[in-house]
């Protein structure tokens, strides 16, 4: 089974979304203020968020575990 994942970007916010899956689900916070992992209801990854994603682009790689 091929699985899409849905891409967001608002340039003018300066946010960007990344869905693994399209469902019912929730932002919670990270060990970094601008990184936010999108849970379900039980808990699984279901996507992510980065807020000043231009200022991630231009400076060294971001390390996150997604739980």
């Amino acid at each position: 089974m091929v699985k899409q994942i849905k891409v967001y970007y608002d340039k003018e916010g300066d946010y960007m979304e990344v869905l693994f899956d399209v469902k019912e689900g929730y932002f919670k916070e990270t060990e970094h203020d601008e990184f936010m992992e999108k849970v379900d209801k039980d808990g699984n990854v279901i996507g992510f968020s980065i807020l000043k994603f231009s200022w991630f682009r231009h400076t060294k790689p971001l390390s996150v575990t997604l739980k």
